[in-house]
């Protein structure tokens, strides 16, 4: 594990970036997972575009506009054989304007709006090609979350560098059993940098082999974490309380019904916890009306009955209203 700054490229002013991702080393960069793929191996054809998707094109510039408007922009008219876009930039600069010249091919990548002309690309990306230019990826391309000021292009060759930063040395921590096939530095070259036949909707729904076995080897270090936890609160002294022979039953007297067959039993497992001399770690659950006030009020009686204070929470201060209240009923006939 290092430092952003230990990257290529990755001055004070990136790594304050970065750190409003809350990354701040290149294991945190590994774990920075993509948010989606963009798929760059294809050229589409004009004809064929989705408004609100993104796609790879190519066309010839047949028209160069400065359209008049509130708002300095240039309108770059692209045409391919089957059809026309619309590409508009509202930052113009002299790269831009080296390579929007009327006849020359460009390689575009973006997203497709409606537009006032139509189909339209605001800001797409631009190459400057030959109808024999290869395509440059032979992959699909990771879309990370970002923050403004840090793009894409420069969040995927960060990625990189951490991958070869710690190609060899990543620790392997779950059997080969529940791998999936994957090695964990095999999962993460595959999910930042699949293939351009990857299973697209196994990715984007987060149940490939390789994200199952991140999200698994994720939820193994979870489990740790908690029982780790329990295991030291566990480890505190706390006070041991006998059954309640007078409150508890004094209280269930009182009642114009007979405890359920759960309640009981939950009460009985409560009444062990307290007897040992550390801390209970207990979840009671139930629906509306299952009882459960009634269970905290006898294991109340355990701590009470020994000389002890009680305190009961509660999230809002109509249902604090409303324990008080019912308390009040239970516990003053008992003299507390």
């Amino acid at each position: 594990m290092a430092a952003v700054h230990q990257l290529q490229g990755v001055g004070n002013a990136a790594a304050t970036l970065l750190e409003k991702l809350n990354i701040f080393t290149t294991d945190d960069l590994l774990f920075h997972l993509p948010r989606d793929y963009e798929d760059r191996s294809t050229i589409i054809a004009m004809n064929q575009l989705q408004v609100g998707r993104s796609y790879l094109m190519e066309g010839v510039v047949k028209s160069i506009e400065m359209p008049p408007g509130k708002r300095k922009s240039m309108a770059i008219l692209l045409q391919d054989e089957f059809g026309k876009v619309t590409l508009r930039f509202y930052h113009i600069y002299k790269a831009l304007m080296d390579r929007a010249k009327a006849g020359n091919r460009l390689r575009i990548f973006g997203e497709v709006r409606v537009g006032a002309r139509g189909l339209e690309l605001y800001h797409p990306e631009i190459q400057l090609i030959t109808e024999l230019t290869p395509l440059p990826h032979i992959e699909l391309t990771a879309i990370y979350p970002a923050t403004e000021g840090l793009t894409q292009p420069k969040l995927r060759e960060y990625v990189k560098q951490a991958l070869n930063h710690h190609a060899d040395d990543l620790p392997e921590l779950l059997p080969e059993k529940f791998t999936n096939g994957y090695a964990l530095n095999q999962a993460l070259e595959y999910i930042h940098h699949p293939p351009v036949d990857a299973n697209m909707l196994q990715l984007s729904q987060g149940s490939h082999p390789a994200q199952q076995r991140l999200i698994f080897e994720e939820l193994v270090a979870h489990q740790i974490s908690l029982l780790t936890r329990r295991a030291y609160i566990q480890q505190i002294a706390a006070p041991s309380f006998s059954y309640s022979k007078t409150f508890a039953k004094q209280l269930l007297a009182s009642m114009p019904f007979e405890m359920t067959n759960a309640q009981k039993r939950v009460s009985n497992e409560i009444a062990k916890d307290l007897k040992q001399n550390k801390p209970m770690l207990r979840l009671v659950q139930g629906d509306v009306g299952a009882g459960k006030t009634l269970v905290a009020g006898v294991a109340a009686c355990h701590a009470l009955e020994e000389g002890w204070q009680v305190a009961l929470m509660a999230p809002t201060e109509i249902l604090a209203e409303q324990h008080y209240l019912n308390f009040k009923k239970w516990f003053e006939p008992l003299g507390l």
